[in-house]
């Protein structure tokens, strides 16, 4: 499970601001946040177990988050959808991701889930449920959980929907003061009235708070290492810039070479 916020193509020079909490197992090992190796490269999470991860950025400026979802046809031994995340934050934009998303889970057994690929142009939810779909993803503010994009009748969405459109949100200062406090805020026993959960067996475990702007040097990752209820986000943002510069030392190290 989880929860997503993005306010897409609104504000004027930052066309991704989001916030997502992840809900696991609080046994489930994971790590945080970190730039990995290989190419492209990428700042994300790893969850210990799978190898996989829940939510990241690579360095074409893509972002992808997998948020587990209902199924009723679970195959009896899935894939890692934490390893499918891992795969799509490969690719170079979010199309191509959404495309090759949509393809792996027709044609291999996952278990349900919804994921998010989005990049400053484009953008888009595939729905890996039961029936495999894509939808793109329009200019303003989206809210997805376990549920579909948006879904009136899911109160936790609806909750964030209230608290996010209370004010204009017209900067990233303003969205991250918004969703630091919207994404910390507990549910009640009912599971309404906030977005931080606590079962027995799913709890709020981390929290990621983002901007890409069309300026890398201006994009903020700010990370919260548990419940943002209980743990205060820390500021990522020197890792995520180190991987959004790539392509331009790359090419830099390349006109060098040729001279």
């Amino acid at each position: 499970m989880g929860i997503l916020a993005i306010q897409y193509q609104t504000v004027a020079d930052t066309p991704i601001l989001l916030a997502v909490n992840r809900e696991e197992s609080p046994e489930r090992p994971a790590q945080a946040p970190r730039i990995q190796s290989g190419r492209p490269r990428m700042v994300c999470g790893i969850d210990k177990k799978s190898g996989g991860t829940w939510a990241g950025v690579n360095q074409h400026g893509m972002f992808v988050t997998v948020i587990n979802a209902p199924k009723q046809n679970v195959p009896a031994e899935p894939r890692s959808r934490g390893l499918l995340c891992k795969d799509l934050l490969a690719c170079r934009t979010a199309e191509e991701a959404i495309e090759k998303g949509a393809q792996e889970l027709c044609e291999h057994p996952y278990a349900g889930c919804n994921i998010v690929c989005v990049d400053r142009t484009s953008g888009g939810v595939i729905y890996g449920s039961d029936v495999v779909e894509a939808e793109p993803l329009e200019p303003g503010l989206h809210i997805i959980s376990e549920n579909p994009l948006d879904d009136r009748d899911d109160p936790r969405q609806e909750f964030v929907r209230r608290q996010m459109t209370l004010q204009r949100i017209d900067s990233p200062v303003t969205f991250f003061a918004v969703a630091c406090k919207t994404f910390a805020r507990k549910t009640d026993s009912q599971g309404k009235w906030g977005v931080v959960i606590k079962k027995p067996d799913k709890v709020t475990v981390s929290s990621i708070l983002l901007s890409l702007s069309q300026k890398n040097q201006r994009s903020i990752m700010q990370y919260a290492p548990g419940s943002p209820s209980e743990k205060s986000y820390e500021d990522i943002s020197a890792l995520l810039r180190q991987v959004l510069s790539t392509d331009r030392a790359a090419s830099k190290s390349s006109k060098e070479d040729e001279e």
